[in-house]
């Protein structure tokens, strides 16, 4: 199950974390985010071993939206060692999201 996290939280689990993180920028409003909601949590999971997976409600964190240049949401960007390595953009099946984050991990 992928955790939220804010503003308060971001630097801690997310730039300091040890395994890659995989960040979901989204909003309760976004009909594509709540689709790919429950594949990310599918894959938070699977992959528990080698990646975490968290969520950031843009509405709620307007300064990590804007921090991160997210313009179109559902957006996630792949974080390594406190590094944005890979970043998707919409909802797509849990197939193609591990595809694209394979290579990373």
């Amino acid at each position: 199950m992928a955790t939220d996290v804010n503003g308060a939280t971001f630097a801690e689990q997310v730039l300091g974390s040890d395994k890659p993180v995989l960040v979901d920028f989204w909003a309760e409003w976004c009909g594509p985010c709540r689709q790919v909601g429950p594949v990310l949590d599918r894959i938070a999971a699977e992959h528990a071993d080698r990646l975490t997976v968290v969520k950031v409600n843009v509405d709620q964190n307007p300064d990590l939206a804007e921090e991160f240049d997210i313009r179109a949401i559902p957006a996630m960007k792949l974080f390594k060692g406190g590094e944005v390595v890979h970043e998707l953009l919409g909802a797509m099946p849990a197939g193609a999201v591990m595809a694209e984050l394979d290579p990373h991990l």
